[in-house]
């Protein structure tokens, strides 16, 4: 018997700093590995704050897209979202 990977919803949250923040997460959107999928990318009006979520089997995972492809074009923490306690996932 085959067993599932654990997949977790990972929280980003981004302090926008510099340029090419949302080009970089359009080509990270773009590029996403197999088994990763995005589910929310939602950002503040003057685009200085992002929130992201996705599903990986990690959040080193989700951390390791963001790098390269946003590299140091913003602040971004990350979070494995408590799932129980969500609404709308």
């Amino acid at each position: 018997m085959r067993k599932e990977k654990h997949m977790e919803h990972v929280m980003a949250v981004s302090t926008v700093s510099g340029e090419g923040f949302w080009d970089g997460l359009r080509r990270a959107y773009v590029d996403l590995p197999g088994g990763v999928a995005w589910r929310l990318a939602v950002a503040s009006r003057d685009g200085t704050r992002a929130v992201n979520i996705l599903t990986a089997a990690s959040t080193e995972d989700v951390r390791r897209i963001f790098d390269s492809h946003v590299g140091d074009t913003a602040v971004t923490e990350f979070f494995e979202v408590d799932a129980a306690n969500a609404v709308g996932l």
